[in-house]
């Protein structure tokens, strides 16, 4: 079995953290020689888990494309706004690419992004890890097995949750359109990709609604402060208030986010000096905390999708209604259960029983393990590849465009549109 060798450009949480560790457990598989990263402590960090040599650790990644290919192929983690030039510069380079979500933050650039791909023959796979997860592929294992008969509807929840929406969008990296990408896009464009991948057709026609509604200056508690250690008078009522998400026993995510020193001291620093120890009512967030996407499909079927950051607990619940019976599944329980009309026959199918998930209920693990195949085999028509994924994101644009204008997108015009600009910069 040939070993595939790797590079890492951006040594953050998801590279880091999410895929790299395969390469520490699986060593015979995959192995990490070089890494880009400008962050000085995690560069080093990441050099020393992989015994990656001194001279292939870059603080800019265009150092490691000016220096003859050092890998098979490269994973892209940066920030959305920094994917679409790296991507190219790999491809290019004669690398394979297994690149993080979203694809980029501009449709025309989703469009080249796999066209260049294709012009190079190369792989490039995006990190959809839903698709990967034992939950999802056992509903479109179900659904193609035709347990519900044919396949009507769909209802599609993610709850992202009050403290999470609060450290990513309001606080955090993902809180501004222009520096990052619409919500609809940064958080859920896995799932509009689960939706057209469990619908099995091209989208049709959708809308969308949804606002930035509760976390603005005008619903501050009276007197608050800009930043919550300044004496928040509603410290004690208040959810959002900073040490109670950051000043736990808990030291992983999203804490270690917050601050490189985890010591209470190292904390409290963070949170008096750093964007995680905002007020979220004054912070300079303006993506949306609740949207709808209402969605039909070529073969008739319709689906509708919910995001919503006023939930208590973070996760993903789903129902998809047939002909002949339901599904109803829960990703975080890993459970699904099906009912079949006219009986009272109900299955309950328990994901978790003899298996350790971790990372997007074990998706990350798999994607992964999928694309070193997918490099070693040269095969570049993968589940996730860019091929299969351009659609769902550009269901997002679509979406955002509904949402803003407040129209009803004919999605077929809009995607002829959007190919008609691939030869420009800008949409």
């Amino acid at each position: 079995m040939k070993k595939i060798s790797l590079a890492l450009i951006g040594a953050g949480d998801r590279g880091m953290t999410a895929y790299a560790p395969y390469a520490l457990s699986k060593p015979h598989e995959a192995g990490f020689v070089a890494v880009a990263e400008p962050d000085r402590q995690k560069r080093e960090s990441f050099r020393q888990q992989h015994g990656i040599k001194e001279e292939d650790c870059f603080s800019d990644y265009k150092d490691l494309f000016n220096k003859p290919k050092l890998a098979d192929a490269v994973l892209i983690c940066t920030q959305d706004r920094m994917h679409f030039e790296p991507t190219t510069r790999a491809l290019e380079k004669g690398y394979h690419v297994m690149l993080e979500k979203p694809m980029s933050i501009n449709p025309v650039e989703c469009f080249q992004l796999g066209e260049c791909a294709e012009r190079y023959g190369r792989i490039l796979m995006i990190c959809h890890v839903l698709r990967y997860t034992p939950f999802f592929s056992t509903i479109k294992e179900l659904l193609d097995k035709g347990n519900i008969g044919r396949l009507i509807s769909i209802q599609h929840n993610e709850n992202v949750g009050y403290w999470h929406q609060a450290h990513s969008y309001v606080r955090g990296n993902w809180r501004k359109s222009e520096e990052s990408s619409p919500m609809i896009l940064a958080k859920s464009c896995h799932d509009l990709d689960i939706i057209l991948w469990l619908a099995g057709s091209d989208c049709k026609r959708l809308s969308s609604f949804g606002a930035l509604t509760h976390f603005k200056a005008e619903n501050a508690p009276e007197g608050a402060p800009k930043i919550c250690l300044q004496g928040c008078p509603a410290e004690n009522e208040c959810p959002y208030y900073a040490p109670k998400i950051y000043m736990t026993k808990n030291t992983g995510w999203p804490v270690s986010a917050i601050t490189s020193d985890l010591s209470t001291e190292g904390r409290l620093k963070a949170l008096r000096e750093g964007p995680y120890g905002r007020c979220v009512y004054h912070c300079d967030n303006d993506v949306v905390d609740h949207q709808v996407v209402n969605m039909e499909f070529e073969n008739e079927i319709t689906a509708v999708f919910t995001m919503c950051a006023f939930t208590n607990e973070m996760g993903r619940t789903i129902k998809l209604m047939g002909t002949k019976g339901e599904i109803r599944g829960h990703m975080e329980k890993n459970q699904i259960e099906l009912i079949e009309f006219g009986t009272s026959k109900k299955t309950t199918i328990d994901l978790n029983i003899g298996v350790d998930i971790h990372g997007h209920g074990g998706g990350d693990e798999i994607l992964f393990r999928d694309f070193i195949k997918s490099v070693r085999e040269e095969q570049t028509n993968a589940l996730t590849s860019a091929k299969n994924s351009v659609q769902s994101h550009l269901m997002a644009f679509a979406s955002e465009k509904s949402r803003i204008e407040g129209t009803v997108i004919n999605f077929n015009e809009y995607v002829q549109q959007i190919k008609s600009y691939t030869n420009k910069k800008d949409v």
